[in-house]
């Protein structure tokens, strides 16, 4: 009689209908939490990048950097011939010095007319013309002070410094160049903090936000060569989702100190959106989808299998946190292929082994 506990039913002639107990093997569901990693490729992307032009025409005399050194912000890049500009600026100052010992001139003649005016030795006339005199050799003093302001604000133009820390790209020109304002002379990249760009389906977004309110939502990006992982955090949720895609731009910051991630590096990125508080949890296989849904067998108080319709609200690994179960039941799941709803089953672990 060692076809009893063999565990395929179908090869058992039917006698009125009935079938010897399909042999099954059943787990409880686990109460836990789960975490909701979403998954994405993600490209690195810097935050900035400027291109640096020179805001005069002129010629370079000194390119003080080489291509691909780190520059810090303010650093001396390239310095532009600036004999004009000098000679400019000495003239415009030579000028302010001659208009205020002009204009201190006119001020003590000033002074010296209104004594004589209080002991009635000149007409009031004199010195109203004085005092129109003293106001206008102070107004071009002003004038020409604005002049040498802006004479070296030209001259500034002529040291090209770096506008934040970053890599310098490609340099395009060399001492003797002549430049203009649209001549390049080199990028500037921001490399410290970086960006990963990527996307995630629109499904995920009410979590996403929802995680993003309560803080900063960690972010994992791992690098096949060398294999390691470095963590940011979510920085930027675009404000519309790609109807065509059904996707929604994401941008996630990291520190990268040791320039770990390059521009243009193709990365895996993970983050947790969520967490499913106290989920039910049961192993995958013990899910049967077809064209009647998704459910599971579990075996009922008389030892037969019972259809229970779950809904599938997260896989992870070989188990899957679902709906629908209230977490005491047997869920059947090896010998299921073998199974009709009402099916009798005989619990594996109750039946003893026999050799056959």
């Amino acid at each position: 009689m060692t076809h009893h506990s063999e565990p395929a039913a179908g090869n058992k002639p039917l006698t009125g209908g009935q079938q010897g107990p399909t042999t099954v093997r059943t787990v409880a569901p686990v109460r836990q939490d789960v975490p909701v990693v979403l998954q994405a490729n993600g490209t690195v992307t810097p935050i900035s990048t400027v291109d640096l032009h020179p805001q005069t025409t002129s010629t370079i005399s000194k390119v003080h950097i080489k291509e691909g050194q780190f520059v810090k912000s303010g650093e001396l890049m390239f310095t532009l011939d600036d004999r004009t500009e000098r000679a400019n600026v000495d003239k415009a100052q030579a000028q302010v010095e001659r208009d205020r010992a002009s204009l201190a001139d006119y001020e003590r003649q000033y002074k010296r007319s209104m004594e004589l005016l209080e002991k009635k030795f000149i007409a009031q006339g004199a010195v109203d013309t004085l005092k129109s005199q003293v106001d206008s050799a102070r107004a071009l003093l002003n004038a020409d002070i604005a002049a040498a302001r802006s004479a070296g604000v030209d001259a500034s133009y002529t040291a090209i410094r770096a506008p934040m820390n970053g890599r310098v790209g490609a340099i395009n020109v060399y001492p003797g160049s002549l430049v203009q304002m649209t001549t390049s002379l080199t990028t500037v990249t921001q490399l410290d903090p970086i960006t990963v760009s990527f996307t995630l389906p629109e499904t995920s977004l009410s979590g996403l936000m929802a995680a993003q309110q309560q803080g900063a939502v960690p972010v994992t990006v791992s690098l096949e060569n060398p294999s390691k992982e470095i963590n940011g955090k979510l920085s930027f949720i675009d404000n519309t989702v790609d109807p065509i895609a059904g996707v929604i731009r994401v941008k996630a910051q990291f520190d990268n100190k040791d320039t770990t991630l390059w521009p243009g590096q193709y990365v895996n990125t993970k983050l947790v959106s969520h967490v499913i508080k106290d989920a039910t949890v049961i192993p995958q296989n013990a899910i049967i989808s077809n064209t009647r849904g998704t459910f599971v067998y579990a075996v009922d108080k008389d030892q037969s299998a019972q259809v229970v319709n779950i809904k599938r609200l997260y896989a992870f690994g070989e188990s899957a946190a679902v709906s629908g179960l209230n977490g005491d039941e047997q869920v059947i799941v090896d010998g299921k292929q073998n199974l009709r709803p009402g099916g009798k089953v005989r619990i594996a672990s109750d039946s003893p082994k026999q050799k056959g």
